[in-house]
């Protein structure tokens, strides 16, 4: 494991942890520094930003929501979020099957992120620029990864209980089960402490990006977490914890998007070289890199996040390999 790490390290990482259990062994660790130009080494049980493994956090709540006769998988978005073109579900915002547009693909370059770190962004507003661009295929007909479904999802949660985004995640999911280093930031720039650092380059030089606001992401990828909360998360999600028979049956239920890949409801299917399915998310944000990947049984779990200084990140399929064969 920790030869894996370095050699991530050496390939651009900053810092980089891991938490992984397996029948064998339960290995807990880190390489790098927390903090470029020091020596201070990356706490394997410091906070980070998850990024897109958000969507499961916001799956899970429309799934709940769908479970107490409050919503249809099937249902028109637009019975909710009217601005949303005809002919898209529920179920298909959830699954990447919508063709709305990627609203994050007009993000400025990393000198436009790091000059408007601190501003705050509406979800309306990022829910408009996917908006303003004409649906990629026809609902349903195909497949392409958006985070605009998950800003609508937020939205569409918010309509549907009259409750803030956040406070649902928290309520039905935080307090359960318990996981008290996870947090959605809203407005708040700061990471708790301890946290890793990570970067982007801006005009040959690296800015730390561990501070900025994070609310353009919203429901697709404010999430701040640590590798033992996301294991838990996931363990519950794959243990039926959070979800009723149908609606955990749904989850699962994956779009195959190649011979490997598979998109259920916020949550990725991943068959690895040798075989093994496993099942999680990935999540990307400004330097931070996660991979939060878990076996159906959930024999083997494994969460790792990566603080990047460069805007190359590894292949997940290839880490994942590298850890589980």
């Amino acid at each position: 494991m920790q030869k894996l790490l370095a050699s991530m390290v050496q390939d651009g990482a900053a810092g980089v942890l891991l938490h992984f259990r397996s029948p064998e062994q339960t290995w807990i660790g880190s390489t790098g520094v927390a903090e470029l130009g020091t020596d201070r080494p990356v706490d394997p049980d410091g906070w980070f930003r998850a990024g897109s493994i958000t969507k499961t956090f916001t799956a899970v709540v429309v799934l709940q929501l769908v479970g107490e006769g409050k919503l249809r998988l099937e249902a028109p978005a637009r019975d909710w979020l009217p601005k949303v073109p005809a002919g898209i579900s529920v179920r298909q915002l959830l699954n990447h099957t919508s063709g709305l547009y990627n609203y994050t693909d007009d993000l400025p370059e990393p000198a436009g992120i790091v000059r408007d770190r601190y501003l705050h962004r509406d979800p309306e507003e990022s829910l408009a620029v996917g908006l303003a661009k004409p649906l990629l295929f026809e609902p349903g007909s195909s497949w392409s990864y958006s985070n605009t479904n998950y800003v609508a999802l937020g939205l569409l949660i918010e309509a549907v209980t009259g409750n803030a985004y956040g406070d649902e995640v928290r309520e039905r999911i935080l307090r359960p089960l318990e996981l008290e280093r996870t947090l959605l930031p809203g407005d708040d720039a700061n990471l708790p402490e301890p946290h890793a650092h990570a970067y982007l380059p801006v005009d040959g030089e690296l800015v730390d990006l561990a501070r900025f606001n994070a609310s353009q992401a919203w429901a697709a990828g404010e999430v701040v977490s640590t590798a033992a909360d996301l294991n838990r998360f996931y363990a519950a999600v794959l243990g039926g914890e959070l979800l009723a028979a149908a609606e955990q049956d749904a989850i699962l239920t994956a779009v195959p998007v190649d011979d490997s890949f598979g998109y259920g409801l916020g949550i990725e299917r991943r068959r690895l070289p040798g075989g093994r399915i496993v099942w999680g998310h990935t999540g990307g944000i400004f330097g931070y890199l996660t991979l939060s990947y878990h076996s159906p049984d959930l024999s083997h779990q494994l969460t790792l996040s990566r603080t990047g200084t460069s805007r190359e990140e590894p292949e997940t399929g290839q880490v994942l390999a590298g850890l589980l064969g």
